[in-house]
């Protein structure tokens, strides 16, 4: 049991984690000063979503998220927002790819190459199904979080900035909504194609609490060091840079790989959603979906990862929401048998 919660949460946290995160980018974008309580707030709002999805896909042994939908938000509104998780997984997926470019540009590499060389090894991730990306993320998602917390610490240590100085900051505490929303339908979308996989209600509570107990710790760390150098950010397209040019140039490539590896993992789990979505109606292997989908995604690639940050991720957390709050009141709800 306790390995297989686990196995789920580094799935959620490879979710959660991408390009935007993993860079500081989205982090700064919905936080930055006076979030502590923002912070807090997403931490637990995430563990019950989690719990709700996890717990849906489980009783209903799902196999892509569909039938998890509809039971968050009803018959009535599942086409809207069936439409909307496809072009929210797109969208983000052609970000991931772009963040790629921008991860290998930074070391003079070719905009162009650094975008295949995430598709490669995307589409031969698919060769093993789901158990790919389950098995990928179980490995790789302990060495980035240990490496980002690693950089974190040593950054507030070496500067000597107050760990909990920011702790009474709280104006900005409405932020968590959006940027909790903002990361729901990629969750449903992923969590909805494992259900059939979930094995008992232990499982769900491991990776539920951990997950949001993780990221609430990482998200505070970041959000703290960001603040310091909040002069800088803009001068860098990946915040994470700011913080990496106080440390040697291996240090830059040490962090940079595990940036590439955070926008791969999320990455992958878009491409999951998709792919997982359209199987049933296209009877191909994996892989070859994913070819498909990742060859359509390739020209919206040119149009830069921060300004598909800037104006998508703060769009989408407002369009979710209601999905948000579905998740939040189900418990509630479904115990009087409203839905």
């Amino acid at each position: 049991m306790l390995k297989a919660g686990f196995k789920w949460m580094f799935l959620i946290i490879g979710t959660m984690i991408g390009a935007g995160y993993a860079s500081g980018r989205e982090l700064w974008q919905f936080f930055g000063h006076d979030s502590s309580l923002a912070i807090l707030l997403f931490s637990l709002m995430f563990i019950i979503s989690c719990k709700v999805i996890l717990d849906i896909s489980y009783k209903k042994q799902t196999g892509h998220y569909l039938p998890v939908l509809r039971a968050v938000v009803g018959k009535h509104l599942t086409g809207v927002y069936d439409w909307m998780i496809i072009i929210y997984l797109f969208t983000t997926t052609v970000i991931m790819l772009a963040g790629s470019g921008a991860t290998w540009q930074a070391f003079n590499f070719s905009y162009r190459i650094g975008v295949l060389a995430i598709v490669i090894p995307l589409i031969l991730l698919f060769v093993w199904d789901v158990k790919g990306i389950v098995i990928v993320n179980s490995f790789v998602l302990p060495l980035l979080i240990s490496g980002l917390l690693f950089v974190l610490i040593l950054f507030i240590r070496d500067q000597e900035l107050s760990l909990f100085g920011h702790v009474h900051e709280m104006s900005n505490w409405m932020s968590a909504f959006p940027f909790t929303a903002l990361n729901i339908l990629p969750l449903i979308a992923v969590l909805g194609a494992i259900g059939n996989q979930v094995r008992n209600r232990g499982e769900i509570w491991i990776a539920s609490i951990g997950s949001g107990v993780i990221l609430g710790a990482v998200s505070y760390l970041y959000n703290n060091s960001l603040i310091q150098i909040s002069e800088d950010i803009i001068l860098y397209e990946i915040p994470l840079f700011a913080i990496l040019k106080h440390y040697p140039y291996e240090m830059m490539l040490f962090m940079s790989l595990m940036l590439w590896i955070a926008i791969f993992t999320t990455a992958a789990s878009g491409t999951l959603g998709l792919v997982t979505r359209f199987r049933e109606y296209v009877r191909q292997p994996l892989w070859i979906l994913a070819m498909a989908v990742i060859a359509v995604m390739l020209p919206f690639t040119s149009f830069g990862f921060s300004t598909l940050i800037e104006y998508l991720y703060p769009l989408y957390g407002i369009l979710n929401l209601y999905v948000l709050v579905s998740l939040l009141l189900y418990p509630i709800l479904s115990r009087f048998k409203i839905r």
